[in-house]
């Protein structure tokens, strides 16, 4: 069933399934995607008795902002309070969240700053918090040139670009992203027309300018971003997924390092014939993994 909520700065598309008195579990997705990225996902969850809530990222589908006049910002805190003004909107006191790329920067977010609005997180990709203030150092060669599109976007050929060729380009991110996944134009298509929101492109720029030091992020997350780049522990309970194909980056090996930022990590799993897009390719992974943390936290 589709839904909009409004939050004190969007109007927020949605798709709900399950049982409406079910305990809620929020999914959001990543870019360049949208909430069809979690259907093989929602559908075990509902089937389970669960109310399945996946929203529409500010900039893509139906979500607008409220206001025409405001700044198209897509920062980590922005997102990461997105999701719990869209919880607050809907009246969920706690949930469940899983969330992949942008979403699972989000979800990283809230369940840092909010555990105790958290029951459970499945986090795809593993901890992802930014520090937004201490300038980039450069990774591996083969680390910086997987990620050039980010280096692109950081150029207004980039903006042009993304702007003109929005649709092949991501395509073009979907392949590169995750190699083994053969996925269908008509799969592809049918998301594709998110990216056809008005704020899709200046929230993307600025999502990729800010992390990168070259765009000012919103002043009323100054302080917000300030604890973020202190790279707060998740002390949720948490499964980390991680696609062993990922074409951004090979899940590096397991080390105490990544485990400290989690006081109550339950796994840490790598999905073999899986990429990026995860929760498409391998969703059983995904929807074990809620229900294995929501049996053993309640």
């Amino acid at each position: 069933m589709e839904r909009t909520v409004q939050t004190p700065i969007l109007s927020i598309g949605f798709e709900e399934s399950g049982s409406p008195t079910g305990f809620p579990i929020v999914m959001l997705h990543g870019f360049p995607d949208d909430v069809r990225a979690w259907d093989g996902v929602a559908a075990p969850l509902a089937a389970a008795g669960y109310r399945v809530l996946v929203p529409y990222l500010r900039g893509y589908g139906p979500t607008r902002f409220l206001d025409a006049s405001a700044a198209r910002m897509a920062e980590q805190a922005a997102i990461g309070q997105d999701l719990i003004d869209f919880a607050d909107a809907l009246g969920l006191e706690r949930f469940a969240v899983a969330g992949y790329d942008w979403g699972g920067r989000a979800a990283g977010v809230a369940a840092a700053l909010h555990p105790e609005r958290l029951r459970a997180v499945v986090l795809i990709g593993g901890y992802s918090i930014q520090d937004v203030f201490s300038p980039p150092r450069p990774a591996a060669p083969a680390t910086e040139a997987a990620l050039w599109y980010q280096w692109y976007f950081n150029t207004e050929r980039g903006r042009a670009g993304l702007a003109a060729n929005r649709r092949p380009l991501c395509k073009l991110l979907w392949q590169m992203w995750s190699p083994t996944w053969r996925f269908s134009d008509a799969t592809y298509d049918r998301t594709a027309a998110s990216f056809d929101n008005p704020d899709f492109v200046d929230c993307v720029i600025h999502s990729y300018r800010h992390r990168n030091l070259n765009a000012a992020g919103e002043p009323r997350f100054e302080a917000v971003e300030r604890q973020l780049a202190g790279r707060p522990k998740i002390a949720v309970p948490a499964i980390v997924l991680y696609g062993a194909d990922d074409g951004i980056g090979r899940p590096a090996e397991d080390s105490p390092a990544e485990r400290a930022l989690f006081t109550k990590l339950v796994a840490r799993r790598i999905v073999s014939g899986a990429g990026h897009f995860l929760p498409r390719e391998k969703p059983e992974a995904v929807s074990s993994a809620m229900l294995e943390l929501l049996a053993s936290n309640r």
